[in-house]
């Protein structure tokens, strides 16, 4: 893991995080990194969306969310989405992703992290959990709530 690192999502780099491919079946489970990007204009004080390199290629991107007055708990502090290359899925980017975002809640002083999912066999439930998220509710829609401690 030691070769990857994080850089802003930026005009340089938001072509390469919206390109990137993934298994089939998985896409059903997101939407366009483009729509981050978007976001992190209309909320720049809460979005922190981040690409993971491998020396000079995207091979992944995290966004995260930190909004302390929130009303809803979950969306207090959450990763509200990642995404890995399919070629890039099992070494270890996901989880180097999900450990800097944990240091930057950290940083800015929240103490566990949330992220929502739907339920389906090419969703990202089973990822969740491996690397430490529990599951503590649902959604009204029927989907997860996980949380993990910082």
């Amino acid at each position: 893991m030691s070769d990857f690192h994080l850089e802003e999502l930026s005009a340089r780099t938001i072509v390469a995080a919206n390109a990137l491919t993934l298994r089939p079946g998985q896409q059903d489970f997101l939407t366009p990194v483009s729509y981050s990007l978007a976001d992190a204009f209309t909320n720049p004080f809460t979005t922190w969306s981040r690409v993971v390199l491998s020396g000079d290629t995207v091979v992944g991107f995290i966004r995260g969310n930190f909004d302390p007055e929130h009303p809803r708990e979950e969306f207090r502090s959450c990763l509200w989405r990642i995404n890995v290359a399919a070629e890039w899925q099992g070494k270890g980017v996901g989880r180097f992703a999900v450990q800097e975002l944990l240091a930057e809640a950290k940083r800015r002083g929240f103490t566990r992290i949330t992220v929502i999912w739907e339920h389906g066999a090419m969703g990202p439930g089973d990822f969740f959990t491996r690397i430490g998220f529990s599951p503590v509710g649902e959604t009204e829609y029927g989907e997860v709530i996980g949380a993990i401690d910082v």
